[in-house]
Parts: C-alpha cells; structure tokens; sequence
C-alpha cells in the first residue's frame, strides 16, 4: 500500500492554543417531515425543538443518497492541507463511490496525492494508485477507525451524518441559501464521545490527554435543513487558535441512483487497517 506523500498531520489536531470549553452527549431520531415543520419554526423555539429538528433530518438524508462534496481544512498556523472528497453516496443502500485527493494550496501545480474509493457490501475497497496496477486493498466498513481529528473512518458519510445527529446545546442561526437551496442553519457542539467516535486508540489517547491538559475542548457543528427536511450542509469546526480543523460537507442531488460495484475478487487484497491523511 502507498505510503503518504506528504507529512502526517495529526499535530495540527493537537494543538493546544486557543482550546477551551466542554461538551456533553445526545442522540435521537425524526422522520424528515418533523424536520420540514421545525425549519420553520421561529428563533424562540426550545433547544430540544432545535434538536429534533437536526436528527429528523439526518434520519430522512439517510433514508435516501446524494451526492458529496467534501472540503477539510487542516493547518497549524503555518501550513494548511485540503483534502476533498467528491462523489455520490446511498445510505439506504449502504454503497457509493467517492475520490479522494489532498494537496497543499500553497504548492499551486504541485502533484496531488489521489485515492478512489468504493463502499459495497460492507466492505470499503482503496485503490487509484499506479503502482497497485489495478488491483484494490479492502477493509471491512465496521472495523475502519478515524485517525485524525474529525476525520470520518474510511471518509465515510455515515460516519458525519451520526455525529451531526449528536449535537447538544443547539441554536437556530437563521435562514440562509446554500448553494441556492433556501436552508434554516442550525449550530450546536459535539459531545467528547461523540468527537472521538470510531477514532483509533492512540489518537484518542493523546486527544484526552490534551483534554486534561487545557480543561476541556470546544468542536462545533453546524446543520443546514432545506424545505423538504434534507440536510445539504454540515460542518464540524474545531478552532485552536491559529491553527484548527474544519470539515464541511455538502450534499446535493438528493435521491439520485447511485452505482457502486465491487471489484473482482481476483484484485483484492484484503487490508486489517488503513491510514494516511487520505483514508481518515
């Protein structure tokens, strides 16, 4: 398998500066049409109404697919990272196809390391590499583990839908476009558990370390609701001063069929772990 091509950015998620806060759990969920009435609701309404709202909305995106288009900013102060992931996705049948690339925006030109992905059957299959010629690794979707901060296992979108159906202390921003899809925007945190879900236990370990060390840390979430109770927006934002990582999602294309086919079993090669800034 292809080592990274560029640094590991885990230090950037470590960073200490400017962390501070707390954080507590929730979960639920809706059905989208709950989600369509609580858009609408005025700046007023209760923090559970909030809520409710949010999870029926995760629970009627699942029930269908989209499309995605990923951006995650990584830096520490000095150097930033983007990895973008693009492609479509079926939750309701647990498959879809996505591209991932990373790239320093500071190196304009500068090849970018790529990898494709496919979601099918359980099993998540790597491959894009040049000298893998052809072939796929593959890992079994429910053992793969986020190794950086607010990276999904594996990119997955499962992954980003279960965290943004726990946001706590919610409050309704307002009304805003998204891409010229009239939305409600709705803000809360991310319990800790809900940070470190799924996460490996070495990066987990050092998060709760640096935990201890500030008192507390302080990720943010973000959900933007269309008419119809579908999400088409998330971001979770951890700010540590100058440095920080922020994720942000958008979904599009709603409903679209969604084609994602195994490879050949003859060009797998099964994987127990995969990581790297492109994996998760």
């Amino acid at each position: 398998m292809q080592r990274p091509l560029v640094p590991l950015v885990v230090a950037a998620a470590l960073l200490c500066a400017g962390c501070s806060g707390g954080s507590g759990s929730g979960s639920g969920s809706g059905s989208a049409r709950e989600a369509g009435r609580a858009a609408k609701d005025s700046p007023s309404s209760s923090a559970a109404d909030h809520g409710a709202a949010v999870r029926a909305a995760v629970a009627g995106t699942k029930k269908s697919s989209a499309r995605i288009d990923e951006r995650i900013e990584i830096g520490d102060g000095t150097t930033e990272y983007v990895v973008s992931i693009k492609g479509e996705f079926d939750w309701a049948g647990a498959g879809g196809r996505l591209a991932v690339s990373l790239r320093n925006p500071a190196v304009p030109g500068k090849t970018s390391p790529r990898m494709d992905e496919i979601f099918a059957g359980g099993t998540v299959y790597v491959g894009g590499f040049a000298e893998m010629a052809g072939s796929w690794g593959s890992i079994r979707r429910d053992k793969a583990e986020a190794h950086y901060a607010l990276r999904a296992p594996m990119n997955d979108p499962e992954h980003v839908l279960r965290q943004v159906a726990q946001m706590r202390r919610i409050s309704r921003v307002g009304e805003e476009k998204v891409n010229g899809t009239p939305t409600v925007h709705y803000r809360g945190v991310l319990a800790d558990e809900t940070v470190t879900l799924r996460m490996a236990k070495d990066m987990r370990a050092k998060i709760d370390s640096m935990r201890e060390q500030v008192g507390g840390i302080t990720v943010y979430a973000d959900a933007w609701i269309d008419r119809k109770g579908r999400l088409v927006r998330t971001r979770l934002d951890w700010p540590m001063g100058t440095a920080g990582v922020k994720a942000t999602m958008n979904l599009s294309d709603h409903g679209k069929p969604v084609r994602a086919k195994a490879p050949d079993s003859g060009k797998v090669v099964p994987m127990p772990d995969l990581g790297g800034p492109l994996a998760g």
